[in-house]
């Protein structure tokens, strides 16, 4: 059988798409070498179809393209090129690791939808054009062979909100990169301390700053927590800060100064990609109240390195944090502080949810995703 995937988002491994598409280039040659593989990237005004196999270096590989971004390309790219590209590669199957199937193909689509926030969070929904593609995406994954999603809550959104069989959506958890792990590099945390001035202790958020990602609540916590947590455990806000405060972006310097909390945070802005195993690692737990998520790696990292989780039982977090953290509902902040409180000063409490943690993460692996997307592959083929 001969795979071809959408290489759109390749050279962008800071995308969640990006990170997808890299993870299952590299393990689906090892585990089912008995297939071919082929990734289909933009080249000038046509396509360059590159044979993927165990020995092929991604990092490599992916320095030798040179994308042309625009919003006319990548539809083109999606609805054109690819179908006449699965065609040209005489593929069995067509995968786009992302929200774009096209809308006609001469082989079967598998097309993962990581989420469809567009169509359940009003703010999300953008302008005219936003809309018109919204709405030409969904649409075309009405027409795919089957639909890969990262939660059975993903899962029931596309099935109610796309109006798809649910024999047709099946769910594929996503995993946290091998990294992650409970094991502490001195060297690493010496590097952390010596790029960011953290404190000894902390409580950590790491996840964004537009309007889902429910900032104001984390916020909200040491309103309730600044007297029992803020001295010992203050809040490490990371990741770069938004350059506005609006409906669609919440700055949390503005909030913090506002609800007087500002004492007891800290902003130490991006972090390395190199540094953030560390910055979990030395968290006393992590603070995630996100209001939707399709999967929510930064809960599973944060697991991974057996860091509790405190924050939100909404969308799919229940599912990826089990019973590894304190949830409860993203808009109750007394409740949360109540559960970050307990997190933190009961040592009892904080060591069992530690181990549960890494029991936690263990059941997530980027090898069973590509175990089970191969088997999605298979399934497709001998329905034909």
């Amino acid at each position: 059988m001969r795979i071809v995937l959408n290489g759109w988002f390749i050279d962008q491994p800071h995308t969640g798409s990006g990170q997808y598409t890299r993870q299952l280039l590299y393990q689906l040659p090892r585990i089912a070498p008995q297939h071919e593989y082929a990734l289909i990237v933009p080249h000038r005004n046509s396509f360059e179809v590159v044979d993927v196999d165990a020995n092929t270096n991604l990092q490599l590989l992916t320095s030798n393209f040179q994308f042309q971004i625009s919003n006319y390309r990548k539809v083109l790219f999606e609805q054109d090129l690819m179908p006449r590209a699965a065609r040209a590669c005489q593929a069995d199957v067509l995968h786009v690791p992302y929200w774009a199937p096209p809308l006609r193909s001469p082989v079967p689509i598998v097309v993962t939808i990581h989420d469809i926030i567009p169509l359940m969070l009003k703010e999300y929904r953008g302008g005219p054009l936003v809309n018109a593609y919204t709405g030409l995406v969904s649409a075309a994954a009405r027409g795919a062979t089957l639909i890969l999603t990262d939660s059975d809550a993903s899962r029931h959104d596309i099935i109610s909100r796309l109006n798809i069989s649910a024999e047709r959506v099946r769910t594929i958890y996503l995993a946290a990169d091998p990294k992650f792990t409970d094991r502490v590099d001195p060297i690493d945390y010496a590097a952390l301390r010596n790029n960011h001035d953290l404190p000894e202790d902390y409580v950590l958020y790491l996840g964004g700053f537009d309007a889902r990602k429910n900032i104001e609540a984390a916020l909200q916590v040491y309103t309730w927590a600044q007297g029992a947590l803020g001295e010992n455990y203050p809040l490490v806000i990371a990741g770069k800060l938004p350059d506005r405060h609006d409906a669609f972006f919440h700055d949390p310097r503005v909030i913090a100064k506002q609800i007087e909390v500002e004492n007891v945070v800290r902003f130490i802005g991006p972090v390395a990609e190199e540094d953030k195993v560390a910055l979990y690692q030395q968290a006393r737990a992590f603070l995630y109240p996100s209001i939707y998520e399709g999967f929510g790696l930064p809960a599973l990292e944060a697991l991974a390195c057996g860091v509790p989780v405190v924050g939100s039982n909404a969308s799919s977090i229940p599912e990826i944090v089990g019973d590894a953290g304190m949830l409860v509902d993203p808009h109750d902040a007394r409740a949360m502080a109540g559960a970050l409180i307990a997190v933190c000063t009961e040592d009892a409490l904080h060591d069992e949810l530690s181990e549960r943690a890494l029991k936690q993460a263990a059941k997530f692996s980027w090898e069973k995703c590509a175990r089970e997307t191969v088997a999605a592959y298979e399934a497709v083929t001998s329905n034909e």
